[in-house]
C-alpha cells in the first residue's frame, strides 16, 4: 500500500512521532503494520486511508507531498494525539524537503553551477546538526535493522531536516537515504540489498564524523548543494548505448539510457519518478525526456541523438530545460566507430577509473562458460582474456527479467559476446551485467533488464545446472567484512554476545592483514563494553566508541576491497 501514499516531509514525520506519548511509542511499529493492510483510495489531492469501518484518515498533499503536520488529519476519537498519523507518515516514503535535490530524472528546474567557494570552517549550528545526525545514525547502527523502528528512524529523519535547515545538504540527503533502505529492510522490499544499507550508514556516519573539523574545498565538498548543478555544454552528438531499468527502495523507478559522443564521454537521459516496479518494466517504451523528440529510451538505446544547448551535470546526465533542443540522429553499432573505442580502452584502467570516483561501466568482450551456484542466486560465468569473470544480476525483483536472461545465456557456452556490465568491488572480477550483444548475432543488442530472452533465441544446447565454480584464493578480508554487515543487520548485540574471534583474528595475521585482526578485536570489543555501577546495574553503552569502531573498520574493509579488486583485474 505504501507506494501508493504520497511522500511525506522528513520534518513532518518527526513532528508527529515526537508528540506521541512513550505508551503510544511503543506501538507504533504494530500501528504501522496494521495501517499497511487497511484499503487506501485517492481523490484529488488527498489520499485516505480507511482506518476501520467508520473512520478515515487523510493526507493532504497539494504539491504532491505532505509538507505540514496539520495536512494528515484522523477521523478517530482521540485525534489529533492518536497513533494513526504518526504511523501513516511513517508508513508513506520520505519526501524531499524543499530545497533538496531532486531525484534522478525528476522534473526540478536546472541550477546553473555554483562558485567556488572560499575556505571557511563550518558554523556552530553546523557542527551540532552534523552531532545531531552522527548521534541518530549511531542509535540506528547500535539497533541494528531489526531494531531500528519508526521512532529510531524519525530521530534520524529529524536530523536530516537540522541539517538541511543549517545548509548541509550532503547529511541530510544521506540521512534520508538510510531511514529509507532501514523502511525497505523491514519490509522485505526486493529492491532492498544490505550492501546499500552498510554503505550508506558508512557513507552518512562519515560525513558528520568528518564535517566539524573540515574547512575549504573538503567542507564545501562535505556541506554538498541543494541542487545538482548543471554546465552548459553546447552542441552534443550521441550515439545511443543502451538502458537499464531504475528500481529503487526509496520508491523510485524509471529508465535511464546511456549514451556517449565522439570522444567516449558518457552522458545519460533519464526518467526516475515515485514508482514501483510497474513502472521500471514500462519505462522503455517512454519518450525521452530532452528537447522535442519522440523518441523512447529503447529507441535511443539503439539510434543517436543531436542535442543543441546542452546543459550537463557533473555525473553526465543530460538536462531538460526549455533552452534544449534534440532530435533523432543515426546510431553506431557496438562494432563501429566511433562507439568501439569504448571496447578499446584497457580494462585496467576501465576498473581505475571506476574505484576512484569516475563512471563504474566495463565494456568487455567476454566468452560465455556456464553459471555458478551462490548464495545470493546463480551467476553468469564468463572468460575475459584469461581472467574468470562472475557476472550478476543488478536486479531480483521477479517483475524485471535479470535473472531470467542470465539463467537462459548460461545455455550459450562458449559464445562470445561484447557486454557492458558495472563493477562490483570485490577481491575477484565481478560486476552486474547491463547490456549484451544478441547470442544470435546480427548486431542485434540485449538490454538484460528490459528485453526477455527467449529459449527459441538461444543455441539448441539446455540449460546447464549450475555448479559451485570455486573462487580462487582471496586474502580473507571477509572475516572482518562479515561482522561489519552482521552488525547493521543485528546491531550491538549480535557481536557483544559472547565468543571467541580470535581464531578469525590469528587467521587474519596469518594472511597479513594484521590491522584487520585489531580492528575486528577492537569491534567485538567495544560491543562487549558495557560495564557495570556500584550497584550492579549496567553502565549506558558507549554509543560514540563502538560507532567509531564500525566506521574505521567499515572504512578498511572499503578500501582494502578497492585494492584487492584492481589486482584482481590486474591479474
Amino acid at each position: 500500500m505504501s507506494p501508493q501514499l504520497p511522500p511525506v516531509a522528513p520534518a513532518v514525520t518527526a513532528e508527529l512521532v515526537a508528540a506521541l506519548s512513550p505508551r503510544l511509542r511503543k506501538r507504533l511499529d504494530s500501528g504501522i503494520a496494521k495501517l499497511a493492510d487497511r484499503p487506501v483510495a485517492r481523490e484529488g489531492d488527498v489520499v485516505r486511508i480507511a482506518v476501520d469501518d467508520d473512520t478515515d484518515l487523510e493526507l493532504h498533499a497539494p504539491d504532491g507531498a505532505v509538507r505540514a503536520a496539520d495536512a494528515v488529519r484522523c477521523g478517530c476519537l482521540l485525534a489529533p494525539d492518536c497513533l494513526h498519523r504518526a504511523a501513516a507518515a511513517s508508513l508513506a516514503p520520505v519526501a524531499e524537503d524543499a530545497g533538496s535535490p531532486a531525484p534522478q530524472g525528476g522534473s526540478e528546474e536546472e541550477q546553473p553551477a555554483e562558485a567556488a567557494v572560499p575556505a571557511e570552517t563550518a558554523t556552530p549550528e553546523q557542527r551540532a546538526a552534523a552531532r545531531a545526525v552522527q548521534l541518530a545514525a549511531s542509535a540506528v547502527l547500535e539497533a541494528g535493522t531489526d531494531g531500528a523502528g519508526a521512532v529510531l528512524q524519525a530521530e534520524l529523519l529529524r536530523a536530516a531536516h537540522t541539517a538541511r535547515l543549517a545548509g548541509l545538504h550532503r547529511a541530510a540527503a544521506l540521512a534520508v537515504s538510510v531511514v529509507t533502505a532501514l523502511r525497505a529492510a523491514r519490509a522485505a522490499d526486493p529492491a532492498y540489498r544490505l550492501d546499500d544499507l552498510v554503505d550508506g550508514l558508512y557513507d552518512v556516519l562519515s560525513v558528520a564524523h568528518r564535517l566539524p573539523s573540515a574547512s575549504g574545498t573538503e567542507l564545501a565538498a562535505l556541506r554538498g548543494t541543494a541542487r545538482q548543478p548543471y554546465r552548459p555544454d553546447g552542441s552534443l552528438r550521441l550515439y545511443g548505448l543502451f538502458s537499464e531499468p531504475v528500481l529503487a527502495a526509496s520508491g523510485y523507478a524509471g529508465a535511464v539510457t546511456w549514451t556517449a559522443d565522439a570522444e567516449g564521454r558518457l552522458y545519460q537521459v533519464s526518467d526516475v519518478a515515485p514508482g514501483g516496479a510497474g513502472r521500471a518494466v514500462g519505462a522503455a517504451d517512454r519518450a525521452v525526456r530532452i528537447g522535442d523528440t519522440a523518441l523512447t529510451h529503447r529507441e535511443l538505446a539503439r539510434a543517436g541523438l543531436a542535442v543543441s544547448g546542452a546543459t550537463v551535470s557533473p555525473t553526465g546526465r543530460l538536462g531538460a530545460g526549455a533552452g534544449v533542443r534534440a532530435v533523432r540522429a543515426p546510431g553506431a553499432g557496438w562494432h563501429e566507430d566511433p562507439v568501439a573505442r569504448l571496447w578499446a580502452e584497457p580494462v585496467s584502467e576501465q576498473v581505475s577509473r571506476a574505484l576512484t570516483g569516475g563512471h563504474d561501466l566495463l565494456f568487455l568482450d567476454v566468452t560465455l562458460t556456464g553459471r555458478a551456484a551462490e548464495a545470493a542466486g546463480d551467476c553468469l560465468l564468463a572468460d575475459y582474456a584469461g581472467v574468470s569473470l562472475r557476472l550478476t544480476a543488478a536486479h531480483d525483483d521477479p517483475a524485471l527479467p535479470h535473472r531470467d536472461n542470465l539463467r537462459l545465456l548460461s545455455a550459450a557456452r562458449g559464445t562470445r559476446l561484447r557486454v557492458v556490465a558495472r563493477l562490483v568491488a570485490a577481491p575477484h572480477p565481478r560486476a552486474q551485467l547491463l547490456a549484451a550483444e544478441h547470442p544470435t548475432g546480427a548486431g542485434a543488442r540485449l538490454d538484460i533488464g528490459l528485453d526477455r530472452l527467449q529459449g527459441a533465441d538461444l543455441p539448441a544446447a539446455p540449460v546447464a545446472p549450475a555448479r559451485s565454480a570455486p573462487v580462487p584464493d582471496e586474502a580473507p578480508v571477509h572475516l572482518l567484512r562479515r561482522r561489519v554487515h552482521q552488525t547493521v543487520s543485528g546491531g550491538r548485540a549480535v557481536l557483544a554476545v559472547p565468543g571467541d574471534t580470535r581464531a578469525d583474528a590469528r587467521r587474519l595475521g596469518r594472511s597479513g592483514l594484521s590491522t584487520a585482526a585489531d580492528l575486528l578485536t577492537g569491534l567485538c570489543s567495544a560491543a562487549a563494553d558495557r560495564g557495570h555501577d556500584v550497584f550492579g546495574r549496567l553502565r549506558p553503552a558507549d554509543a560514540d566508541r563502538f560507532a567509531r569502531a564500525w566506521l574505521t573498520a567499515a572504512h578498511y574493509t572499503a578500501e582494502l576491497d578497492r585494492a584487492l579488486c584492481l589486482a584482481a583485474w590486474a591479474s
